[in-house]
């Protein structure tokens, strides 16, 4: 069975015709979300499914994904842990500290961290990253998955306190959560112009592509903050 490293830490199967999104899977034996494993040359991989996850529908979209295995991610909007435990998969050498606001799906994030040491769950509002600043380093990645109405003032928020200089953002905009009745593609306009200008941090966008046909609606969007230096 051919398998293609097509990102570091991701891999593209070739199972009979069809291919298959996975990662190598950190705990062998252990599935998390009732994923298929398949095991090739004595590796394990994890099935990813990007109708589950906007960061693996981004990865099929063919963004330019900034994880590397030494990677320091901030993971806001991370439910009970099916993309975060992919970007866990990645970060062989790094961290992923994943922000979650209920308690109910919290308890179920948890015991994902319990088998995954490079997980950092924090129960809060990703509104208020003061509220877990004394626990968050600065970053290299923020990958933002929330259904909130101020999307891109959370993602602003959060990459003022904890985006390093460089460092990028990974936002998937979900129009329905911002307004049911206008246009989608008005409301990813709008919210890609105030990334760039809205707010007293500006992000230069680097791609964005709507994530259909694996989640409609939705924007995926590659940022870094934007710096004047590099004009």
């Amino acid at each position: 069975m051919p398998v293609e490293e097509i990102h570091t830490g991701i891999h593209e199967l070739d199972i009979g015709n069809r291919k298959m999104l996975a990662t190598r899977n950190m705990m062998p034996g252990l599935s998390v979300y009732g994923e298929r494993l398949i095991v090739e040359d004595d590796v394990e991989y994890r099935q990813w499914d990007p109708g589950r996850s906007k960061l693996g529908a981004m990865v099929l979209k063919n963004f330019d994904i900034p994880i590397e295995p030494d990677s320091t991610v901030l993971y806001l909007g991370a439910a009970s842990g099916t993309t975060v435990s992919h970007v866990s998969d990645i970060l062989m050498d790094g961290l992923v500290y994943a922000v979650e606001f209920s308690p109910r799906t919290m308890r179920d994030l948890i015991q994902l961290c319990d088998q995954r040491p490079n997980i950092i769950p924090i129960l809060a509002d990703a509104n208020k990253p003061r509220s877990y600043a004394h626990i968050v380093e600065k970053v290299d990645v923020i990958f933002q998955d929330v259904a909130q109405p101020n999307q891109a003032e959370i993602a602003a928020l959060n990459s003022k306190y904890f985006l390093e200089e460089h460092g990028h953002l990974m936002l998937s905009i979900k129009s329905r959560s911002i307004d049911t009745t206008a246009s989608p593609k008005k409301i990813f306009k709008d919210e890609v112009r105030k990334l760039e200008n809205g707010f007293d941090i500006e992000f230069e966008v680097l791609e964005r592509k709507e994530l259909d046909p694996f989640h409609e609606d939705h924007l995926g969007v590659l940022a870094r903050i934007f710096l004047e230096d590099e004009e």
